[in-house]
């Protein structure tokens, strides 16, 4: 017997969103047909003109407009940010920030503090058991 594998495909969306991609964007034979293993392979290691410039200018998926704004994609629906941004938008904000992104901003570095706070505990609380054990 010889069984021939198919290709594993993805849909357009899965695809867009391991190239970090906003789907809408993209070109119109990308969002229509599935996208094979290989095919995004290749779209990785050499990509094609109209990728590196949807990644370059936008507009970008809430993932990353939160990511280069600094905030989480929650900070982003509690401000009204629904659509994609180019990165002009995402920069007239950086330099000139409305209210809302100084104070998700600030949310932001809360959590982030907390969340290596409460990492340093546990790590803490495993040296000292460790200690302990090796005490024993």
């Amino acid at each position: 017997m010889n069984a021939e594998k198919t290709p594993q495909t993805m849909k357009p969306t899965t695809a867009a969103k391991k190239l970090g991609i906003y789907l809408p964007a993209a070109p119109a034979e990308f969002q229509e047909a599935p996208v094979s293993r290989s095919t995004l392979n290749e779209l990785l290691e050499s990509p094609p003109e109209w990728l590196v410039e949807l990644r370059r200018t936008g507009p970008h998926p809430r993932d990353i407009v939160a990511r280069k704004l600094g905030v989480s994609i929650s900070g982003l629906a509690r401000a009204g940010v629904t659509e994609a941004l180019t990165t002009d938008e995402i920069t007239a904000l950086l330099q000139s920030p409305p209210e809302w992104l100084v104070n998700e901003r600030r949310i932001q570095a809360e959590v982030r503090a907390e969340n290596r706070r409460v990492k340093d505990v546990k790590l803490g609380k495993a040296a000292a058991a460790a200690d302990r054990a090796a005490d024993a």
